[in-house]
């Protein structure tokens, strides 16, 4: 699923766009020790307003847009389709429609077992419809063309007790500290999934996609062992993964201005490529284009492939998780952060001998901790 499929099913997920609806949902309580304590399956048709609204809100935010990072597709493996395995367990709970109680016992069962959670938790799993409109070549809705895509949407949500702080007491004329005992279910979820996909606008069993509250710290038991798939790196660990391949050709001549450039290369991919149906991926090859277009020597780029293929054997790298939104120069006791717009007033150089950091400054006039200063 790309950007473009995830934003559609997004924003039809509502009972106002006319082409959804949210049937039934299945909530399960595991506690601390990933006991399923009690779960039950109850019709949205039904459902009072102010309930529905907020499986709504919940689930809602499981179908991120920031397709890459926080919500990535996973293929599965060919035994995952065997009898109990993870494919196999997610395609006949949609096949139930939520509607089998032994199947929704088992599902619930397959997560509490499988999952690394720290705490007690809530599942709630929605089975939805949207109905797909296709268009024909005068781009007008074609009658007998529509197809229905049907999905089950998880949502899995800390729970935890809080405390509200102090209260007044208007009985007994006093603040007192205010505790709440009651386990209270949180409506971000830390993880999720969608099954099957909704790929090239139609139905994908073979695929799932995996949503992570943190893209930098996602939960790899749901990805291995509730869906039975195979990790891949976490944006975080791409952009470390690119920094070693960066750091082991470059070497010495690693300078600001290559970062820099190298960066705005980047940026350029990203954009000439927003709007391509498959995401944009930087490989070994395309890595290569980029630093002989930046004047990178020879004998460096050509260092490219093996120590690409240390760092990440074949697999290649989403383009937009290694783009920098800034630039950030530390050393002991000085931090600079450098916006793209600014960071062509920045460059380095060696002065009486001593390496120093350079910014232009077009007005004489600058703040320093809020306070205007005149540099002379």
């Amino acid at each position: 699923m790309n950007k473009k499929e995830t934003a559609e099913l997004k924003k039809n997920f509502s009972d106002k766009s006319g082409f959804f609806i949210m049937e039934r949902v299945l909530t399960g309580f595991v506690d601390a020790e990933k006991t399923v304590r009690c779960h039950s399956v109850n019709s949205c048709l039904t459902m009072p307003i102010e309930e529905h609204s907020v499986y709504d809100e919940t689930l809602k935010k499981v179908l991120n847009t920031n397709v890459g990072k926080n919500f990535i597709e996973y293929e599965f493996p060919n035994e995952a389709y065997d009898e109990g395995k993870p494919q196999d367990i997610l395609y006949t709970l949609l096949k139930s429609e939520l509607k089998d109680e032994a199947v929704c016992e088992s599902f619930l069962e397959h997560i509490a077992a499988n999952i690394a959670y720290e705490g007690p938790f809530t599942v709630i799993t929605a089975y939805c419809s949207y109905t797909i409109r296709r268009k024909n070549k005068n781009d007008e809705y074609a009658e007998g063309e529509d197809e229905i895509f049907r999905y089950i949407l998880t949502a899995i949500c800390p729970v935890n007790t809080g405390s509200d702080g102090f209260f007044f007491d208007s009985d007994s004329n006093e603040i007192s500290k205010k505790v709440n005992t009651e386990l209270i279910i949180s409506k971000a979820p830390s993880d999720g999934f969608l099954y099957p996909v909704f790929s090239n606008r139609s139905t994908d069993v073979n695929h799932v996609m995996y949503y992570a509250k943190s893209a930098a710290k996602p939960n790899i038991s749901v990805v291995e062992d509730v869906l039975g798939c195979t990790f891949v790196m976490s944006a975080e660990n791409e952009k470390a993964s690119f920094q070693s391949i960066l750091k082991g050709v470059v070497g010495d001549d690693l300078d600001y201005m290559v970062i820099k450039t190298v960066n705005e290369k980047l940026q350029e991919v990203v954009d000439e490529n927003k709007n391509e149906t498959d995401k944009t991926v930087i490989d070994d090859s395309r890595l290569k284009d980029i630093l002989s277009d930046i004047g990178v020597p020879q004998e460096r780029v050509e260092m490219v492939s093996p120590v690409y293929e240390k760092v990440c054997g074949s697999t290649p790298l989403t383009a937009s998780n290694l783009v920098e939104s800034k630039t950030v120069l530390s050393a002991p006791g000085i931090t600079v952060n450098i916006k793209p717009s600014a960071a062509d007033k920045v460059r380095t150089s060696v002065i009486d001998g001593r390496r120093c950091l350079l910014i232009d400054i077009d007005d004489p006039t600058i703040e320093i901790n809020g306070l205007p200063v005149t540099l002379s």
